[in-house]
């Protein structure tokens, strides 16, 4: 799962990429609208946290550009305590939420697994398939009710996989969701945690389709 910030505040910036980067997400900064722009442009994101007063470019502009563009990402945007027209402008622009400053972590990270969640067609917190279970509020995976010892990249890469359960997923789409932009970024690696992640759920709930990808599926018996 791939979040991008943009936020020209060093300390906020900084606070979020730590707080994003322990729940399992890849995280990309944009200090100003004009790189917000670039990014959102050129990159597929599961999400953008943005900040309105930018500098370069406002994030309403950014926002409008966006949309204007065909670009759907849920948008979580950060407005100044009080400003209500700045909420409006936002919402008119395409924003998906918004959220005050100052704000609590815990209350963006609900936000943003909500938006994450409802973009993929999910209503519930907890993702499922057969008797594999993801939780995204504690970052924790369990298969038969036993918790799943996975790394942060298994994690990811299982999150990603529960999201779009059923979908043939390109290695490619995989590479370009489960890392950040200055992640030397090699298809191959998706094989070696395919292949990892296969010995820990069983090899049969993720199933190679021949040139295309690959789908998690639920085994017989278990139901989706």
């Amino acid at each position: 799962m791939r979040i991008l910030v943009v936020e020209d505040d060093p300390d906020i910036s900084r606070q979020l990429k730590l707080a994003l980067g322990d729940a399992g997400y890849a995280v990309d900064h944009a200090p100003d609208g004009e790189e917000a722009q670039f990014l959102g442009d050129t990159e597929p994101y599961d999400a953008i946290v943005l900040d309105l007063g930018l500098p370069k470019v406002d994030g309403v502009s950014v926002l409008e550009r966006w949309r204007k563009d065909g670009i759907a990402t849920p948008v979580l945007i950060l407005t100044a305590r009080g400003a209500w027209s700045e909420k409006v402008a936002g919402f008119d622009a395409g924003a998906d939420d918004y959220l005050t400053k100052p704000f609590h972590t815990e209350e963006l990270l609900a936000r943003l697994r909500a938006l994450v969640r409802r973009s993929a067609g999910h209503a519930s917190a907890t993702l499922a398939l057969g008797n594999l279970r993801l939780d995204p509020r504690a970052a924790r995976a369990s298969l038969d009710g036993e918790p799943l010892r996975l790394t942060s990249l298994e994690y990811r890469l299982l999150h990603y996989l529960m999201l779009h359960q059923g979908r043939v997923i390109s290695r490619t789409e995989l590479v370009e969701h489960l890392y950040d932009q200055d992640f030397d970024r090699d298809s191959n690696t998706v094989e070696v945690f395919i292949g990892r992640l296969r010995k820990k759920i069983g090899a049969e709930r993720i199933e190679t389709v021949r040139g295309l990808g690959y789908r998690l599926t639920a085994p017989a018996g278990e139901g989706a």
